[in-house]
């Protein structure tokens, strides 16, 4: 019976790493209880432990690689969901300059990959080259 009542009790917490994974701010918990340690993660303007219960009614302020969240927690969920699902667990009060920033910085992202006709030459543009600096030699 006691077991019963504490499991009650504590049914509804869940950590705070936890919950910014569910509802997909981080891509894994792992990078979500970093960004705790780090800092990243502030409640009331204080940085919180990746351990410390979420309640229902929280404002979190989220600094990520990709833009400044501001959420208002909404419900508790215990398993990740798709997006879809995700987005009804919070409210995202960030400021609109924040949300504007967020497609100019997406847009600029580099992929690693060269652009067309920049960088080294196509195995048929060095041929073309070598064939234009062999008829060079020719001519003198």
């Amino acid at each position: 019976m006691y077991k019963s009542v504490f499991l009650r009790q504590f049914k509804d917490v869940m950590s705070t790493e936890k919950y910014l994974w569910s509802i997909r701010v981080f891509k894994s918990r792992s990078i979500a209880s970093e960004a705790c340690d780090k800092g990243r993660v502030k409640l009331n303007g204080v940085s919180v432990k990746a351990s410390k219960g979420v309640n229902i009614g929280e404002i979190y302020e989220v600094r990520t690689e990709a833009k400044n969240w501001v959420l208002k927690v909404m419900e508790l969920l215990h398993n990740r969901v798709q997006y879809s699902e995700a987005i009804k667990f919070y409210t995202d009060l960030t400021p609109p300059e924040d949300k504007d920033l967020m497609p100019y910085q997406s847009e600029s992202f580099y992929t690693g990959k060269r652009l067309s006709k920049v960088g080294r030459p196509t195995k048929k543009e060095r041929r073309n080259i070598e064939g234009y600096k062999e008829g060079d030699e020719e001519e003198e």
